[in-house]
Protein backbone atom coordinates (compact mmCIF):
# COMPACT_ATOMS: atom_id res chain seq x y z
CA UNK A 1 0.00 0.00 0.00
CA UNK A 2 1.75 3.03 -1.48
CA UNK A 3 -0.85 5.77 0.76
CA UNK A 4 0.73 8.03 2.62
CA UNK A 5 -1.18 10.69 5.17
CA UNK A 6 0.55 13.96 4.96
CA UNK A 7 0.52 15.93 8.43
CA UNK A 8 2.39 19.06 9.68
CA UNK A 9 4.89 18.61 5.90
CA UNK A 10 5.60 15.17 6.21
CA UNK A 11 4.34 12.13 4.30
CA UNK A 12 3.15 9.45 7.03
CA UNK A 13 1.44 5.96 6.78
CA UNK A 14 -1.80 6.06 6.96
CA UNK A 15 -2.63 4.46 10.25
CA UNK A 16 -2.33 6.53 13.21
CA UNK A 17 -2.42 5.53 17.24
CA UNK A 18 -5.46 6.54 19.49
CA UNK A 19 -4.83 8.15 22.44
CA UNK A 20 -5.40 6.18 25.54
CA UNK A 21 -5.41 7.20 29.11
CA UNK A 22 -4.34 6.57 31.67
CA UNK A 23 -0.95 6.18 30.72
CA UNK A 24 -1.75 3.17 28.51
CA UNK A 25 -0.40 5.07 25.54
CA UNK A 26 2.61 7.32 26.76
CA UNK A 27 5.92 7.17 25.68
CA UNK A 28 6.94 3.47 24.43
CA UNK A 29 3.89 3.13 22.65
CA UNK A 30 3.54 6.82 20.91
CA UNK A 31 7.53 6.61 20.30
CA UNK A 32 7.53 2.88 19.12
CA UNK A 33 5.12 4.13 16.21
CA UNK A 34 6.41 7.47 15.23
CA UNK A 35 9.79 5.23 14.67
CA UNK A 36 7.29 3.15 12.04
CA UNK A 37 6.58 6.41 10.53
CA UNK A 38 3.10 6.78 11.82
CA UNK A 39 1.70 9.34 14.12
CA UNK A 40 1.79 7.76 17.84
CA UNK A 41 -0.47 9.49 20.54
CA UNK A 42 0.57 10.26 23.85
CA UNK A 43 -2.74 10.34 26.26
CA UNK A 44 -1.63 13.57 28.72
CA UNK A 45 -4.66 12.59 31.48
CA UNK A 46 -2.68 12.14 35.10
CA UNK A 47 0.81 10.72 33.98
CA UNK A 48 2.09 10.78 37.16
CA UNK A 49 1.40 7.52 37.50
CA UNK A 50 4.41 6.72 35.17
CA UNK A 51 6.45 8.23 37.39
CA UNK A 52 7.15 7.39 40.99
CA UNK A 53 8.84 10.20 42.60
CA UNK A 54 6.43 12.56 41.10
CA UNK A 55 3.81 9.93 42.32
CA UNK A 56 6.01 10.71 45.33
CA UNK A 57 6.01 14.22 45.55
CA UNK A 58 1.97 14.27 46.32
CA UNK A 59 1.69 11.23 47.88
CA UNK A 60 -1.73 11.98 50.37
CA UNK A 61 -1.80 15.54 49.33
CA UNK A 62 -4.85 16.90 48.24
CA UNK A 63 -3.57 20.25 46.13
CA UNK A 64 -4.75 20.64 42.73
CA UNK A 65 -2.38 22.35 41.87
CA UNK A 66 0.47 20.70 42.99
CA UNK A 67 -1.01 17.22 41.50
CA UNK A 68 -1.66 19.44 38.02
CA UNK A 69 2.22 20.88 38.35
CA UNK A 70 3.76 17.29 38.76
CA UNK A 71 1.74 15.75 35.95
CA UNK A 72 3.13 18.38 33.50
CA UNK A 73 6.30 17.46 34.30
CA UNK A 74 4.65 13.95 33.64
CA UNK A 75 3.76 14.77 30.07
CA UNK A 76 7.32 16.94 29.12
CA UNK A 77 9.27 13.95 30.20
CA UNK A 78 7.18 11.78 28.11
CA UNK A 79 7.06 13.51 25.11
CA UNK A 80 10.94 14.01 24.98
CA UNK A 81 11.02 10.53 25.59
CA UNK A 82 9.32 9.28 22.98
CA UNK A 83 10.90 11.86 20.90
CA UNK A 84 13.89 9.67 21.40
CA UNK A 85 12.29 6.44 20.41
CA UNK A 86 11.12 7.98 17.11
CA UNK A 87 14.74 9.36 16.35
CA UNK A 88 13.41 11.49 14.05
CA UNK A 89 10.18 9.61 12.16
CA UNK A 90 6.49 9.69 12.47
CA UNK A 91 4.87 12.25 14.44
CA UNK A 92 4.42 12.48 18.34
CA UNK A 93 0.77 13.64 19.23
CA UNK A 94 -0.37 14.47 22.52
CA UNK A 95 -4.24 13.82 23.16
CA UNK A 96 -6.07 16.30 25.43
CA UNK A 97 -9.72 15.79 26.29
CA UNK A 98 -11.82 18.86 26.21
CA UNK A 99 -13.35 17.72 29.35
CA UNK A 100 -11.03 17.69 31.80
CA UNK A 101 -10.29 21.25 33.79
CA UNK A 102 -6.84 21.43 32.93
CA UNK A 103 -7.03 20.72 29.47
CA UNK A 104 -5.89 24.52 28.72
CA UNK A 105 -2.62 24.32 30.69
CA UNK A 106 -2.05 20.52 29.41
CA UNK A 107 -1.73 21.66 25.74
CA UNK A 108 0.69 24.92 26.54
CA UNK A 109 2.50 22.04 27.84
CA UNK A 110 2.52 19.48 24.90
CA UNK A 111 3.05 22.28 22.44
CA UNK A 112 6.18 24.10 24.61
CA UNK A 113 7.81 20.34 25.35
CA UNK A 114 7.89 20.09 21.69
CA UNK A 115 4.69 17.75 20.74
CA UNK A 116 4.32 17.70 16.92
CA UNK A 117 0.63 17.24 17.01
CA UNK A 118 -2.82 17.95 19.13
CA UNK A 119 -5.26 15.92 19.08
CA UNK A 120 -8.67 16.95 21.03
CA UNK A 121 -12.01 15.28 21.53
CA UNK A 122 -14.61 14.81 24.66
CA UNK A 123 -16.28 18.27 23.30
CA UNK A 124 -15.83 20.42 20.59
CA UNK A 125 -12.32 21.91 20.80
CA UNK A 126 -13.39 25.51 19.89
CA UNK A 127 -10.79 27.28 21.61
CA UNK A 128 -8.14 24.93 20.38
CA UNK A 129 -6.90 27.55 17.65
CA UNK A 130 -6.19 30.43 20.71
CA UNK A 131 -4.61 28.01 22.82
CA UNK A 132 -1.97 27.10 20.43
CA UNK A 133 -1.56 30.66 18.55
CA UNK A 134 2.35 31.05 19.58
CA UNK A 135 2.78 27.62 18.30
CA UNK A 136 1.63 27.72 14.96
CA UNK A 137 3.52 24.41 13.59
CA UNK A 138 1.90 22.27 15.65
CA UNK A 139 -0.90 20.15 13.90
CA UNK A 140 -4.32 20.71 15.37
CA UNK A 141 -6.59 17.60 14.83
CA UNK A 142 -9.79 17.35 16.55
CA UNK A 143 -12.00 14.34 17.27
CA UNK A 144 -15.35 14.45 16.10
CA UNK A 145 -18.46 11.78 15.07
CA UNK A 146 -20.44 13.63 12.46
CA UNK A 147 -20.62 16.03 9.43
CA UNK A 148 -22.52 18.78 11.64
CA UNK A 149 -19.83 18.60 14.38
CA UNK A 150 -17.24 19.09 11.08
CA UNK A 151 -19.19 21.65 9.69
CA UNK A 152 -19.13 23.94 13.23
CA UNK A 153 -15.79 23.65 13.83
CA UNK A 154 -14.80 24.59 10.49
CA UNK A 155 -16.72 27.50 10.32
CA UNK A 156 -15.81 28.34 13.90
CA UNK A 157 -11.99 28.03 13.13
CA UNK A 158 -12.05 29.55 10.07
CA UNK A 159 -13.18 32.84 11.35
CA UNK A 160 -10.34 32.63 13.66
CA UNK A 161 -8.07 32.26 10.47
CA UNK A 162 -7.29 28.58 11.16
CA UNK A 163 -8.29 25.01 9.46
CA UNK A 164 -7.41 21.58 11.17
CA UNK A 165 -4.42 19.75 10.30
CA UNK A 166 -6.79 16.78 10.33
CA UNK A 167 -9.68 15.33 11.43
CA UNK A 168 -10.85 12.27 13.28
CA UNK A 169 -14.15 10.99 12.44
CA UNK A 170 -15.06 8.67 15.25
CA UNK A 171 -17.50 5.78 15.15
CA UNK A 172 -19.32 5.71 18.73
CA UNK A 173 -20.51 2.26 17.96
CA UNK A 174 -16.93 0.75 17.83
CA UNK A 175 -14.23 2.82 19.56
CA UNK A 176 -13.76 2.53 23.31
CA UNK A 177 -13.44 4.68 25.98
CA UNK A 178 -15.34 8.05 25.87
CA UNK A 179 -17.44 8.22 23.30
CA UNK A 180 -18.97 10.52 20.72
CA UNK A 181 -22.98 10.31 21.17
CA UNK A 182 -25.45 12.67 23.63
CA UNK A 183 -26.61 9.46 24.66
CA UNK A 184 -26.12 5.58 24.38
CA UNK A 185 -29.07 5.04 22.76
CA UNK A 186 -27.61 7.62 19.83
CA UNK A 187 -24.60 5.19 19.74
CA UNK A 188 -25.52 3.17 16.61
CA UNK A 189 -27.43 6.17 15.07
CA UNK A 190 -26.82 6.39 10.88
CA UNK A 191 -25.50 9.74 10.83
CA UNK A 192 -22.19 8.23 12.23
CA UNK A 193 -21.56 5.83 9.19
CA UNK A 194 -18.57 6.83 7.62
CA UNK A 195 -20.22 6.57 4.24
CA UNK A 196 -22.47 9.16 5.30
CA UNK A 197 -19.95 11.17 6.85
CA UNK A 198 -17.56 10.98 3.92
CA UNK A 199 -19.93 11.91 1.85
CA UNK A 200 -21.53 15.19 3.83
CA UNK A 201 -18.18 16.26 4.45
CA UNK A 202 -17.52 16.23 0.61
CA UNK A 203 -20.67 18.64 0.68
CA UNK A 204 -19.05 20.66 3.90
CA UNK A 205 -15.93 21.02 1.84
CA UNK A 206 -17.47 22.27 -1.25
CA UNK A 207 -19.92 24.69 0.70
CA UNK A 208 -17.16 26.58 2.60
CA UNK A 209 -14.60 26.72 -0.40
CA UNK A 210 -11.75 23.78 1.07
CA UNK A 211 -10.17 21.39 -1.17
CA UNK A 212 -10.56 18.32 0.41
CA UNK A 213 -7.29 17.17 0.44
CA UNK A 214 -6.73 20.31 2.44
CA UNK A 215 -8.06 18.67 5.95
CA UNK A 216 -7.61 14.47 6.05
CA UNK A 217 -9.78 12.60 7.68
CA UNK A 218 -8.85 10.41 9.65
CA UNK A 219 -11.79 7.38 10.14
CA UNK A 220 -11.66 5.16 13.76
CA UNK A 221 -13.37 2.20 15.01
CA UNK A 222 -13.90 -0.50 14.08
CA UNK A 223 -10.96 -0.91 11.94
CA UNK A 224 -9.02 -4.22 12.71
CA UNK A 225 -8.05 -5.74 9.20
CA UNK A 226 -5.94 -4.99 6.19
CA UNK A 227 -8.97 -4.85 3.81
CA UNK A 228 -11.11 -2.11 6.41
CA UNK A 229 -7.72 0.15 5.32
CA UNK A 230 -7.80 -0.32 2.14
CA UNK A 231 -11.70 0.09 2.22
CA UNK A 232 -11.70 3.34 4.03
CA UNK A 233 -8.66 4.61 1.87
CA UNK A 234 -10.76 4.19 -1.77
CA UNK A 235 -13.53 5.67 -0.14
CA UNK A 236 -12.08 9.07 0.62
CA UNK A 237 -9.86 8.32 4.15
CA UNK A 238 -6.46 9.80 4.72
CA UNK A 239 -5.90 7.43 7.26
CA UNK A 240 -7.08 5.34 9.60
CA UNK A 241 -7.23 4.93 13.72
CA UNK A 242 -6.67 2.00 15.78
CA UNK A 243 -6.68 2.09 20.02
CA UNK A 244 -7.37 -0.85 21.08
CA UNK A 245 -5.44 -3.11 19.14
CA UNK A 246 -2.22 -0.59 19.86
CA UNK A 247 -2.98 -0.83 23.57
CA UNK A 248 -2.31 -4.43 23.25
CA UNK A 249 0.96 -4.31 21.41
CA UNK A 250 4.12 -5.18 23.44
CA UNK A 251 5.35 -1.61 23.03
CA UNK A 252 2.12 -0.62 25.24
CA UNK A 253 2.80 1.41 28.18
CA UNK A 254 0.33 -0.74 29.95
CA UNK A 255 0.44 -3.26 32.77
CA UNK A 256 0.69 -6.66 31.34
CA UNK A 257 -2.91 -7.75 33.11
CA UNK A 258 -4.64 -4.55 31.39
CA UNK A 259 -3.21 -5.95 28.03
CA UNK A 260 -4.96 -9.97 29.01
CA UNK A 261 -7.90 -7.74 29.84
CA UNK A 262 -8.25 -6.40 26.81
CA UNK A 263 -7.01 -9.43 24.33
CA UNK A 264 -9.47 -12.28 25.94
CA UNK A 265 -12.34 -10.48 26.13
CA UNK A 266 -15.24 -11.35 24.51
CA UNK A 267 -18.07 -9.76 22.56
CA UNK A 268 -20.85 -10.41 25.66
CA UNK A 269 -17.72 -8.97 28.42
CA UNK A 270 -17.77 -5.48 26.85
CA UNK A 271 -20.57 -3.03 27.62
CA UNK A 272 -21.77 0.31 27.29
CA UNK A 273 -22.61 3.48 30.41
CA UNK A 274 -22.81 5.98 31.43
CA UNK A 275 -19.35 7.56 32.49
CA UNK A 276 -19.09 10.09 35.57
CA UNK A 277 -17.99 13.13 32.35
CA UNK A 278 -21.56 12.71 30.91
CA UNK A 279 -20.65 10.82 28.15
CA UNK A 280 -21.50 7.18 27.02
CA UNK A 281 -18.96 4.65 27.04
CA UNK A 282 -17.39 1.42 26.32
CA UNK A 283 -15.41 -1.07 28.28
CA UNK A 284 -14.71 -4.50 29.40
CA UNK A 285 -17.33 -6.26 32.15
CA UNK A 286 -14.39 -6.38 34.59
CA UNK A 287 -15.48 -7.43 38.43
CA UNK A 288 -15.67 -3.79 39.57
CA UNK A 289 -17.99 -2.92 36.55
CA UNK A 290 -19.99 -5.64 36.26
CA UNK A 291 -21.01 -4.61 40.42
CA UNK A 292 -20.90 -1.07 39.73
CA UNK A 293 -23.64 -0.87 37.21
CA UNK A 294 -25.84 -3.84 39.36
CA UNK A 295 -25.76 -0.57 42.03
CA UNK A 296 -25.95 2.64 39.61
CA UNK A 297 -29.54 3.22 39.69
CA UNK A 298 -29.18 3.38 43.70
CA UNK A 299 -26.15 5.16 43.50
CA UNK A 300 -27.92 7.64 41.05
CA UNK A 301 -30.57 7.99 43.34
CA UNK A 302 -28.29 8.77 46.55
CA UNK A 303 -26.23 11.68 44.23
CA UNK A 304 -25.23 14.41 46.00
CA UNK A 305 -22.47 17.06 45.68
CA UNK A 306 -19.20 16.24 47.45
CA UNK A 307 -15.03 16.99 47.30
CA UNK A 308 -13.37 15.60 44.82
CA UNK A 309 -12.30 11.33 46.34
CA UNK A 310 -9.01 12.22 44.82
CA UNK A 311 -8.61 15.97 45.28
CA UNK A 312 -7.90 16.36 41.85
CA UNK A 313 -11.12 18.02 40.60
CA UNK A 314 -9.88 16.04 36.58
CA UNK A 315 -13.19 16.78 34.81
CA UNK A 316 -14.94 19.95 34.26
CA UNK A 317 -17.79 18.17 35.32
CA UNK A 318 -18.28 15.00 37.06
CA UNK A 319 -21.37 13.05 37.86
CA UNK A 320 -20.24 12.25 41.32
CA UNK A 321 -18.56 15.50 42.52
CA UNK A 322 -21.11 17.43 41.38
CA UNK A 323 -24.00 15.07 42.62
CA UNK A 324 -25.40 14.55 38.63
CA UNK A 325 -28.25 11.99 39.26
CA UNK A 326 -28.70 11.00 35.60
CA UNK A 327 -24.77 10.19 34.37
CA UNK A 328 -22.03 8.29 36.40
CA UNK A 329 -21.09 7.84 40.05
CA UNK A 330 -17.88 6.47 40.54
CA UNK A 331 -14.23 8.27 40.56
CA UNK A 332 -13.20 7.87 36.77
CA UNK A 333 -9.59 8.93 37.76
CA UNK A 334 -9.17 6.53 40.43
CA UNK A 335 -10.59 3.41 38.13
CA UNK A 336 -8.58 4.53 35.37
CA UNK A 337 -5.05 4.36 37.69
CA UNK A 338 -6.44 1.39 38.95
CA UNK A 339 -6.57 -0.08 35.42
CA UNK A 340 -3.11 1.10 34.72
CA UNK A 341 -1.81 -0.74 37.27
CA UNK A 342 -2.96 -4.25 36.23
CA UNK A 343 -5.46 -4.27 38.78
CA UNK A 344 -8.21 -6.33 37.91
CA UNK A 345 -10.32 -6.54 40.02
CA UNK A 346 -11.22 -3.03 40.54
CA UNK A 347 -9.71 -0.77 37.87
CA UNK A 348 -12.33 0.41 35.03
CA UNK A 349 -10.95 -1.00 31.20
CA UNK A 350 -11.91 0.90 28.25
CA UNK A 351 -11.90 -1.09 25.33
CA UNK A 352 -13.39 -0.95 21.68
CA UNK A 353 -16.41 -3.64 20.60
CA UNK A 354 -14.48 -5.10 17.76
CA UNK A 355 -11.97 -8.09 17.32
CA UNK A 356 -8.62 -7.76 17.58
CA UNK A 357 -6.70 -8.23 14.74
CA UNK A 358 -4.22 -10.96 16.36
CA UNK A 359 -6.50 -12.35 18.30
CA UNK A 360 -5.53 -13.07 22.29
CA UNK A 361 -2.05 -12.53 20.80
CA UNK A 362 0.48 -9.89 21.98
CA UNK A 363 2.38 -8.76 19.21
CA UNK A 364 4.60 -6.26 18.35
CA UNK A 365 3.97 -3.09 17.17
CA UNK A 366 6.12 -3.55 13.52
CA UNK A 367 3.73 -6.54 13.42
CA UNK A 368 0.71 -4.61 14.06
CA UNK A 369 1.75 -1.77 11.31
CA UNK A 370 2.79 -4.24 8.77
CA UNK A 371 -0.32 -6.59 8.78
CA UNK A 372 -2.49 -3.26 8.32
CA UNK A 373 -0.81 -1.80 5.35
CA UNK A 374 -0.11 -4.94 3.72
CA UNK A 375 -2.46 -7.47 4.84
CA UNK A 376 0.81 -9.77 5.52
CA UNK A 377 0.67 -11.82 8.99
CA UNK A 378 3.79 -12.62 10.82
CA UNK A 379 5.35 -15.97 9.66
CA UNK A 380 4.18 -17.91 13.03
CA UNK A 381 0.73 -17.38 12.69
CA UNK A 382 1.06 -17.71 8.84
CA UNK A 383 2.95 -21.05 9.97
CA UNK A 384 -0.36 -22.05 11.90
CA UNK A 385 -2.74 -21.28 9.45
CA UNK A 386 -1.41 -23.59 6.68
CA UNK A 387 -0.82 -26.33 9.21
CA UNK A 388 -4.53 -26.01 10.20
CA UNK A 389 -5.38 -25.91 6.11
CA UNK A 390 -3.48 -29.15 5.84
CA UNK A 391 -4.86 -30.67 8.75
CA UNK A 392 -8.69 -30.08 7.42
CA UNK A 393 -7.24 -31.34 4.39
CA UNK A 394 -6.18 -34.68 5.63
CA UNK A 395 -9.35 -35.10 7.08
CA UNK A 396 -11.43 -34.31 4.54
CA UNK A 397 -9.23 -36.80 2.20
CA UNK A 398 -9.58 -39.54 5.07
CA UNK A 399 -13.08 -39.30 5.10
CA UNK A 400 -13.19 -39.63 1.31
CA UNK A 401 -11.48 -42.61 1.35
CA UNK A 402 -13.71 -44.52 3.88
Amino acid sequence: MNAQLTLAGRQLVPVVQGGMGIGISAHRLAGTVAKHNGMGTIASIDLRHHHPDLLAQVEGTRDKAAIEAVNLIALEREIRAAKVIADGNGLIAVNVMKAVSAHAALVRQACESGADAIVMGAGLPLDLPELTASHPHVALIPILSDARGVSLVLRKWMKKGRLPDAIVIEHPAHAGGHLGASRIEDLGDARFSFERVLDECREVYASLGIEWTRVPLIVAGGIHRHEHVRHWLDQGAAGVQLGTAFAVTEESDAHPAFKEVLATARPEDIAEFTSVAGLPARAVLTPWLRKYLSREAALQAKARMRQCLEGFDCLQACGLRDGVARIGQFCIDLKLAQAVRGDVARGLFFRGRDPLPFGERIRPVADLMRYLLTGELPEDMRSAIRLSKNAASAGSLTVRSN
